[in-house]
């Protein structure tokens, strides 16, 4: 790599830092994302999910469905993955998960969305330079219709 590269490279910071979030504020997450075959088979296979409903169209049908239902897990990564941008990119360790409820299923070709609310935020304890911030968010598909909720908190930066 050239000198003249790493002389006119400047670090750009990701994310927002603790300070930004206030309880009660909403995030309409952009893009939304939608899933396809491709994606549903793929994440199926290498998680050795083996219920025919993400496989099996003709199984699916048989079980009132219009088609292979995706993977509800690669819903729920995929609607948490559309948050991070916003959420957590700055940096900080998730926490965890909490209250995950599946409304609909999601079909192939659908298109999700997600939307966040502020639930709740304090200073931490045990980690200096750090608060919680709770989240929750929802997936929705593209007729508006909630697919998946949860909540969710991060260890995420105060601003120094």
């Amino acid at each position: 790599m050239s000198e003249d590269f790493r002389e006119r490279a400047r670090l750009i910071p990701k994310g927002n830092h603790y300070d930004v979030f206030e309880i009660g504020q909403v995030y309409e997450h952009h893009w939304g994302r939608t899933i396809n075959a491709g994606d549903n088979s793929l994440f199926t296979t290498l998680t050795l999910s083996y219920n025919p409903l993400y496989f099996n169209a003709e199984y699916a049908k048989a079980h009132d469905h219009p088609g292979v239902v995706v993977n509800p897990l690669l819903v729920f990564n995929t609607v948490f993955g559309l948050t991070v941008e916003d959420l957590s990119e700055g940096g900080g360790p998730f926490l965890g998960v909490d209250e995950l409820t599946y409304h609909r299923p999601v079909y192939e070709g659908d298109t999700v969305t997600a939307r966040s609310t502020v639930k709740d935020k304090r200073v931490s304890k045990n980690m200096k330079g750090f608060g919680i911030v709770t989240w929750h968010t929802e997936g929705f598909n593209q007729n508006s219709e909630l697919v998946v909720d949860y909540r969710r908190s991060n260890l995420v930066r105060i601003k120094k």
